[in-house]
Parts: C-alpha cells; structure tokens; sequence
C-alpha cells in the first residue's frame, strides 16, 4: 500500500488558505467607533439586567388598558377628570402588593392608598392573623380643587402603579398622572425589619392644574378591628394619640371625640396593643380628629371597636404639594416605639406625672430583666415581692401608728367623755395628747399615701405590658387578657357570662387583708355623736371592698389580678410578722409614757393649729354670752 505523504503542493495550499484567513480577518476588525458603541452596548445590557434583578416594574399588560379605551370613552374620561384623564388611560382597578419581613402590604391602584396591612408576626386570640386595614374599613384621600373649576378625591382616581426593590428596601411609587412628567405621587418607602416606611406625598408640574385658591385637605380614617377577647377592656385603651404645639402629646382617652388641634406632628390610632400612626416632618397647622365608640352592646359578638378620623391642610409651595412623611403600622410596644425617638412611647398609656416615671424607669426596666430570665407569670410574682419588700417599711409605720393610737384609745375617750358638751375644747385636749405621746392619725395615713403612687402605677403598667400578650401561666392561656374556669349560659351584668379565677382569689386575699387592718383601725376609730358609726362603716368595706374587686376585675387582665393576689399576699405575711415578731404593745406603751414626761415643743403647723382651735374657741364663747 503506498504511504501518504505531505508534499510541497499541500504545505503551499495551506499556507495560501492561511493567508487568505488573515486577511480577511483584518479587512473586517472594528474600528475604534464600532468598538466604543459595541462596549456601549455591553455596559447597557448589564445595567438592564442589573436592573432586572432589583426592580420589579407593573408591566403594561397588567395595567395598561388604554388599548381598549376608545375615543369616545377618553372624552368622558376628560369630562370627568379633566387632566387627569391620562392616568386613567394607564391604570386599572387591581391592587399591588408587596411584602417585607414584618409586613404583608397591598395598593389599591384607584386612590393609590394603602388597602391592606398585616401584620406577620401577630394573630389575635382566635389565631386570626392581625389586619390594621382590610375590607375597606380605612381611607386615605386628598379633596382639592382644579383650574378648570372640578372638585376631586384621590380615593375616586386612578393611580399608576411603580414597585422598585433594592437590596432591603421596595419602594411603591403610585402616580396620578396628567402626563408622564406631571404628577401627583404617593411614595412609600418600606424597610425589612421596621414597622416604620417613609411616605411622601408630591406633585410636579401641577402648578396650573391645582388651584392654588381652594383648600386641599388631606382626610384618614380608619375602623379598629376587634384583637382580643374581651371587647370592653380592649374599647378601654383604644382611643387617638397625638403629638402638637412642639412636642406636647396627649390623647382623647375613651369617650368620643371631635376635637381641633393646633402645630401637629403626629396622629396615633391606638387599638389597645397595636397602633397605627401617621407622622409628618413639617407640622401640620390644625388637625380635626374624631374618635366614636362602634359597640352599641358588649353581649354582640362586634367586628369593630372604634371609629377614628383626621383631617389635616396641605399647604402649596410654589404651586405644588411637598408633604414628607412616615407611616407606623405595628405593636404598641415600649421599646419598639421608643427606639424611633419621635416620642411615640407616649402611645403606651403608663400614667401621667409620677406615675408614668415609676413605670418608665423603675417597673419597666425591672420587669424586662425579670422576663429575659422567667416566665412572665414567675416575673410578675418576683417583681410583686421586690415590691413589697421595698415597702415593707412603709407598712411598718402604718401598723406602728395604729398601734399608738390603739392604747391612746381609752384616754382619747375620757377625753371626749370629760368634754362631750364642748367639742372644740375636747379636739384642743386630743391634739395635745396625741402630740405628747408622739401618736396622730396622720401619721397612719402618709405611708398609705406614700403607696398611692405605686399601687396607681402598677395597675396602668400590667395592661400596658406587650410583653405579657399572650403568655400563659398556670390555667392563664394569655396574662393580658382574662383567664376563664367556667363559661356561664347567661350574662350577669357587669361581671360577663365567664368566671376568672385570678379576681376570686385577689378578692379573698383583699378580705383577709382588710379584716386585719379593719380590726386594728375600728379600735382606734374614735366615735362621735351625730357621726356615723365608724365600726359600722369599715365592716362595710371589709366586704364591699372584696365584692367590687371580684367584678371589677372579672373582665381585666390576668396579670393584673395574680399580682394583687400575690401582693395582698404578702401584705398579710408581712402584718402578721409585724404583729407577732416585731411590735410589742407594752413596750410601745411605756415608751408614750415616758414621751407624755418630757416636754415636747410644738411645730409651726401644730402650734398654728393650736391658735386656730383657741380662736375658734373664744369665738364659740363669745357666741354664748351674746345669748346669755
């Protein structure tokens, strides 16, 4: 078989084809033009698809139903909205809908404003997962004039629809359109993580379509929801909070509002444990908020549980509207409100004055460390204890007081024997008797006021507590709301048609207790004539007292009630060691004998007291001889 060879024709060939490749190759290489609109291209490939990845844009098939409008329908349209006529060629009745880690938001595309809002990390007690806004129970609207003398509601137009995302951030841009460079724009902002999204409300190139001499008012309502399951505890903190005049806030409590305010910088609709909030970086200058109670009869199972309104001016700058602004949809909680530092903790209702300080600064932080480490029915039952025992001291003085004026009595009755017939003389001789012995009433009731502030203060922090929503303990399925061991056929009024465990037993503990302060206190309750029997008058409470804190509470948290369960608790613990342990009578006695010995000056308040009483009782002798 003859062998193939690679002889000098083939080589020649190719090397000719070679050639022949190169030069081709160099006659079509780019020139600098062509490479500059080639690198051009590429850079705008990758930023459209960059922009691809971060931007959902509402696609024209969706939204764009201008095709099937036709001329006829867009003279309507002008006749309708006049300018805005083009908006409607681009918009359609859908909503749009986006989502952040706390947050499950939708947009009406006609009125542009928020028709849903979930929270995602809340359900209520029947595990329905919490809505703010659904089902059109709130509204949002701009009223304003127009050049061409037409009066119109945003809540009526349509709107245009943008989402953009990037990174952590989706901003929903909904358009009114005149043009696609003249506008009205509602801008929402909404983060991951914050309950908090930035909202705008601005116009461009409406100069000559806004008529600048009309009001534009901007109008909010909204119908709270039902969350828990007692409605009438819940209707008691649900109501509007505010902020105005630089920062002073305040809000309209419980009953039904209509009210005007003056320099606004933010409006709450609080619903007890959750709240939504509209604030603005430029003040409003008046604001008309309306609060009306929707629950006409507690014993209906009620959707709604208030009816809240504002309505707030818009001001134009240079012909056109500029309003930034922030939306708060979440829990009334301490922390999370005060952590935007725009003085939304206000919102929680922890007291006014010192009230509000003992919760701010002692009981807040306190409980917070307790329930990081204890379930928060252990942490009610500590931070009860660290209560008392700090005032413990206070209670001493009160039982000790009760105990002077109790071996005071049988001279303090001799006393008023001796002068039955002249009372000013016989309050002269008790006064100065008490004074001698180091005794007085008064010195019985300043440690119960010094326990006011706290007693007034613990019983605004438990319903306030977020914390607690929804925690159990013991047979408590939720200490924020009212625990249930038995479900009556019938509804008693004033205490419901279910029975709470946690008021009977405060309301035991509450009858021990005052049957040992009663006895201690009608035994030095001084009794005179024409007066009502005070024995009688503290038996009395020491029933009724119990009995209006059984049906009081009924329907109030659970929390609150296992802490004056507790509290009263101890109350009785530490009088009986008091008692028993710490006071001794007869020691108590001998040492008034001995202060009764040693001359004791008076104050200034007890000797004008003196010459008050000596006046009076010359006047009261006078008076008697001018009979004579």
């Amino acid at each position: 078989m003859e062998e193939k060879k690679l002889d000098i024709n083939s080589i020649i060939g190719f090397i000719l084809i070679f050639g022949i490749l190169m030069y081709m190759l160099w006659q079509n290489q780019p020139t600098q033009e062509e490479l500059e609109a080639e690198e051009k291209a590429k850079q705008e490939k990758v930023e459209a698809q960059k922009k691809a990845n971060e931007t959902k844009v509402v696609d024209a098939e969706t939204y764009n139903v201008g095709s099937g409008i036709d001329s006829l329908q867009l003279v309507q349209l002008k006749n309708k909205l006049g300018a805005f006529a083009y908006s409607a060629t681009q918009s359609s009745n859908n909503e749009t809908t986006v989502e952040s880690d706390l947050l499950a938001l939708k947009f009406s595309n006609k009125g542009g404003y928020l028709s849903e809002v979930r929270l995602k990390k809340f359900v209520d007690f029947d595990s329905v997962p919490i809505y703010l806004i659904k089902d059109n129970n709130s509204g949002f609207n701009i009223n304003f004039g127009t050049t061409d003398s037409r009066v119109l509601n945003t809540k009526d137009l349509p709107f245009v629809p943008t989402v953009t995302k990037n990174e952590d951030i989706t901003v929903v841009s909904m358009k009114l359109k005149v043009s696609e460079s003249k506008f009205l724009e509602y801008r929402y902002e909404i983060k991951d993580n914050d309950y908090m999204m930035d909202f705008t409300i601005r116009s461009q190139g409406l100069s000559d379509v806004i008529n600048s001499s009309q009001n534009i008012n901007l109008n909010w309502d909204l119908k709270g929801y039902r969350h828990a399951k007692s409605i009438s505890y819940e209707n008691r903190y649900t109501d509007i909070h505010y902020e105005y005049e630089g920062g002073k806030a305040d809000y309209t409590g419980a009953r039904d509002a209509d009210d005007e305010l003056e320099d606004v910088t933010w409006i709450g609709y609080k619903q007890h444990f959750f709240t939504s909030v509209l604030l603005t970086d430029k003040a409003f200058k008046t604001a008309n908020i309306k609060a009306e109670n929707l629950v006409e009869d507690e014993e209906i199972d009620t959707v709604y549980t208030k009816y809240f309104a504002a309505k707030m001016p818009l001001e134009l700058q240079g012909g056109e509207i500029n309003q930034p602004m922030d939306f708060y949809f979440g829990p009334s909680e301490f922390k999370t409100l005060n952590a935007y530092d725009r003085n939304l903790d206000e919102i929680v209702p922890f007291g006014w004055g010192i009230f509000g300080w003992i919760n701010r600064y002692i009981f807040m932080p306190l409980f917070g460390m307790l329930g990081n480490w204890l379930p928060y029915g252990i942490a009610i039952i500590v931070m009860t204890i660290l209560v008392k025992i700090c005032l413990s001291f206070v209670q001493y003085k009160q039982f000790l007081s009760q105990a002077k004026m109790k071996i005071l009595k049988p001279e303090l009755d001799a006393i008023r024997e001796k002068y039955k017939n002249n009372k000013m003389k016989a309050q002269q001789e008790t006064m100065a008797l008490q004074t001698k012995a180091g005794a007085s009433p008064m010195a019985g009731c300043l440690p119960a006021l010094i326990q006011l502030p706290v007693f007034y203060a613990l019983f605004q922090f438990f319903p306030s507590a977020f914390d607690l929503r929804q925690k159990s303990f013991l047979w408590a399925d939720d200490l924020s709301s009212y625990d249930v061991i038995a479900d009556l056929p019938f509804h008693i009024p004033f205490y419901g048609n279910h029975v709470s465990l946690f008021p009977i037993l405060a309301s035991v503990a509450i009858f021990f207790y005052m049957r040992l302060t009663t006895g201690q206190n009608v035994q030095t309750a001084p009794q005179q004539e024409g007066m009502p029997d005070m024995a009688k008058m503290m038996k009395y409470m020491m029933y009724f007292s119990p009995i209006m804190m059984l049906f009081f509470f009924n329907n109030y948290a659970s929390g609150l009630s296992l802490y004056y369960f507790i509290s009263n608790l101890i109350s009785i613990g530490i009088i009986l060691v008091i008692k028993n342990f710490i006071l001794d009578e007869d020691k108590i006695h001998a040492q008034i004998q001995e202060k009764k010995k040693q001359p004791r000056k008076q104050n200034r308040f007890q000797r004008k007291m003196a010459e008050m009483m000596e006046q009076a009782e010359q006047q009261q002798k006078a008076q008697q001889n001018k009979r004579k």
